[in-house]
């Protein structure tokens, strides 16, 4: 699969050759992130944290933009990750994995002696897991590339991640000559790789047809994409869509619908036209086995849903839709077709959207539309006191209740959601 990436460096979005030549610049990162995360995974990457431009705090132009970055997708980051408390901190603020370079290695290291720094490994891995490390072992003419690539260590590529694999749970590997040239990849050097270890190989560097990217498909390598989709000489969708194991899946390749917070909706069948309608309208299409033809959820009843991402699975052979539904999903009138239940169990989201819609549409009799924020902070100062004083299960649930609403009401008008708040005590507890 694809993995986009963006690129940072003044505070922008950028585009090199070679890791030098600007080719391209842009300033709308955020607006990037929401379309490349509809397909796959994005990687950020700080340049200017690699080539070491940080101030006292370890901060670079970039890092603003970084921050809003990490947590508005599956996101992987790098550049100029030299600490583990730098690696920390950006797990913290939402990192799914931290990409590792020159850090890495040695800077003396020459093959057949000690490669890696292996300290600093061990404490990384200690720190965040080996799940969370990707080491990048990138190369100019067969040897590793360190510091922004202005380096090379008499250590060939394949020695090098023979050796970094015990601490990751993937490689990614730029060869450095082909970046940004829009010439294709090294394809020898990729698969004597990809033969040469067992995790997972993200290839990147020169990479410019959906053709080359189903061939890295099929020898076990996902590939992380820059100028290719940038130039638009690369389709995201036709990419996701080439990189399914149809041969394996006969053709039709079971979509699963599930809630952004994880509840299973429905499971149905696509085709690639189905697929490509899907990414078309942004509403979940299937196919259908019985009639022999597509169809888009909720084309009849109104109900559809509207696809926020897909992910396929780790054996390419099943699709899983991120959605929002819009009405019941099943064709009996259930919230989902694994329950009769007609409605949505109730959440801390479900509650947020209700107290937004009073607001929005407030209808006559509307205690919740009454509430100004004068009113439902005192509220909150009064509820909170009386769950402090609440005695027995019943009580400390009633009053809990009480609390929750009032708070959700105060979030709502600060434009706050649960969803910021959860994030931010992930971040807490990952620090």
């Amino acid at each position: 699969m694809v993995i986009s990436s963006i690129d940072l460096k003044g505070g922008r979005v950028v585009q090199l050759k070679n890791g030098k030549d600007l080719i391209l610049e842009r300033d709308d990162a955020e607006a990037l992130i929401d379309e490349f995360n509809f397909y796959g995974e994005v990687a950020v990457i700080d340049l200017d944290a690699a080539m070491g431009k940080t101030d006292l705090k370890g901060d670079t132009a970039n890092t603003p933009i970084l921050k809003k970055l990490l947590r508005k997708g599956n996101v992987r980051t790098g550049g100029g990750v030299r600490s583990v408390k730098r690696a920390k901190e950006l797990i913290s603020l939402g990192a799914e994995k931290v990409i590792v370079g020159s850090a890495a290695f040695k800077s003396d290291a020459k093959s057949g002696g000690e490669i890696l720094n292996t300290e600093f490994l061990e404490e990384l891995v200690a720190a965040i897991g080996k799940q969370r490390v990707i080491i990048s072992v990138d190369s100019i003419n067969g040897n590793i590339a360190v510091k922004g690539w202005t380096e090379t260590l008499q250590v060939p590529l394949t020695e090098a991640a023979c050796a970094a694999e015990k601490y990751c749970s993937e490689l990614l590997f730029t060869c450095v000559e082909k970046e940004g040239c829009m010439q294709g990849t090294d394809m020898t050097l990729v698969k004597k790789l990809r033969d040469a270890v067992s995790c997972r190989v993200v290839a990147a560097g020169g990479v410019s047809s959906v053709e080359e990217i189903s061939e890295l498909e099929k020898i076990g390598c996902d590939v992380q994409l820059g100028m290719a989709l940038y130039t638009k000489k690369v389709s995201l969708a036709q990419s996701f869509v080439e990189c399914l194991d149809w041969k394996k899946c006969g053709e039709l390749v079971p979509v699963i619908a599930q809630k952004e917070r994880g509840e299973v909706l429905m499971l149905g069948y696509a085709n690639r036209a189905a697929l490509e309608k899907t990414f078309e309208t942004k509403r979940l299409t299937f196919f259908s086995r019985t009639r022999k033809t597509l169809w888009t959820k909720g084309e009849t009843s109104g109900h559809f849903l509207e696809v926020k991402k897909l992910r396929a699975d780790c054996d390419r052979d099943t699709v899983l839709a991120t959605v929002v539904p819009h009405g019941p999903v099943c064709h009996t009138g259930s919230f989902t077709c694994f329950s009769s239940e007609a409605d949505e169990a109730s959440s801390l989201e479900r509650l947020y959207e209700t107290i937004r819609d009073r607001f929005a549409n407030p209808a006559p009799g509307s205690y919740t539309a009454t509430l100004d924020a004068k009113r439902v902070r005192e509220k909150i100062s009064e509820e909170s006191a009386e769950l402090c004083e609440a005695q027995g299960f019943d009580e400390v649930v009633w009053e809990a209740a009480d609390l929750i609403y009032f708070v959700s009401v105060l979030l709502q008008k600060e434009n706050v959601s649960w969803s910021d708040v959860l994030a931010e005590l992930d971040r807490r507890h990952k620090k």
